[in-house]
């Protein structure tokens, strides 16, 4: 009896549990929409829209990697075998696919794009990433000038020296 009690109050307190994180998971407190924001002193920061993820891979033989990269899935979604280069795509994975362009491997954001390169109405310009990154002492490379519009790019460095590119196309 005792041991059916035990049981019975731990799923009870399981489900209660569940329930109550279930409902509230990724939810940020005072948010209401589970938008997380980045609360500086009186002045609440939306997260930055970014735009398309992909990884950009320096490769050594591009029609050998097009080839590997197509067993797992991927199809040819830009670029070409002649300009060194190939955007693979696998459902919304992407993968750049680089010959002796630059040195190591790059994350990539593309503000304004989704991932099947098609614009979308709200984002975050680079410049205003870029502005929003010096803000919180992140070191930029090539700069942009924030006079500016239209396409520009900028990189950064994480700690572990991971190259990450903001490319914005409009």
């Amino acid at each position: 009896m005792r041991k059916t009690f035990l049981i019975t109050v731990g799923l009870l307190t399981t489900l209660a549990l569940v329930f109550y994180f279930g409902t509230s998971y990724g939810k940020q407190p005072g948010t209401s929409n589970g938008q997380s924001t980045i609360s500086q002193g009186s002045i609440k920061e939306e997260n930055l829209k970014l735009g398309a993820f992909s990884v950009s891979l320096n490769v050594k033989d591009l029609k050998t990697s097009k080839e590997f990269y197509e067993k797992l899935g991927f199809k040819e979604f830009g670029g070409g075998l002649e300009r060194k280069y190939l955007i693979m795509k696998n459902g919304n994975s992407l993968i750049g696919l680089f010959q002796g362009m630059f040195e190591g491997n790059i994350l990539t954001f593309n503000p304004g794009w989704n991932e099947n390169a098609a614009n979308i109405e709200n984002f975050d310009d680079v410049r205003k990433i870029q502005n929003q990154l010096k803000s919180k002492d992140i070191s930029i490379e090539n700069e942009i000038d924030s006079k500016t519009s239209g396409p520009a790019f900028f990189m950064v460095t994480d700690p572990d020296g991971n190259k990450i590119l903001f490319d914005q196309h409009r």
